[in-house]
């Protein structure tokens, strides 16, 4: 029995997280077993990287030490979380993935796509996932939300500048249009039941 690996991708505020808790919860009501994750974290070891990336002053860490430790939070991730679940025959429910690593630190930050996939093929041995979900709204529905939650505090990535986000949603339509196959484009807008059903119908052939 093979499990599926399912991903939630988008900028800041776009509703990944809720969502992916609302994904796994719609499987599970079909009786699959599912294992909800994030990035970067995952594992111990993954979490205490998350950690360091996220907190701390903007300049904490260079463009390509950022890039590494995403490559190394992410390993830890695959090898000891993701794969033994879908060995296992669970179904993966991810919130961020390689496909962030590529629209941040590969087009944002200006690593480059290649050096970022080779970093994931040495890390990670090139796991992809069967589905992903690329989630976008408004920018403006989008910064309403950043600023409700968490008291409008955020993160060395979230509180980047206004272009840098923009750069970063430039890059995830660019993913999307590049991949049609696995890289699936969902409407944020409207109600959390609605945005839930428009990923279980873009999951139809998988299920």
């Amino acid at each position: 029995m093979t499990g599926r690996f399912l991903t939630l991708e988008g900028g800041e505020g776009v509703g990944k997280s809720t969502q992916a808790r609302r994904l796994a919860a719609a499987l599970r009501a079909r009786g699959l077993d599912v294992v909800e994750t994030r990035e970067p974290g995952g594992s111990a070891g993954a979490e205490a990287i998350r950690a360091m990336l996220l907190q701390g002053d903007p300049d904490r860490w260079t463009a390509r030490s950022e890039a590494l430790l995403f490559a190394a939070a992410r390993a830890d991730h695959v090898a000891r979380t993701i794969r033994p679940a879908l060995e296992a025959g669970r179904w993966v429910v991810c919130d961020r993935y390689l496909d962030s690593s590529l629209a941040y630190q590969g087009s944002a930050d200006g690593i480059g796509e290649e050096a970022i996939r080779m970093l994931h093929t040495v890390s990670s041995e090139g796991l992809l996932p069967d589905r992903t979900f690329l989630l976008e709204i408004e920018s403006g529905i989008a910064a309403s939300r950043e600023g409700a939650r968490d008291g409008g505090r955020r993160d060395r990535i979230g509180g980047r500048q206004n272009d840098y986000h923009q750069n970063v949603a430039a890059a995830f339509r660019r993913l999307a249009d590049a991949e049609p196959a696995r890289i699936r484009t969902i409407d944020g807008s409207g109600s959390p039941d609605s945005v839930t059903t428009r990923m279980i119908a873009a999951l139809a052939d998988l299920l």
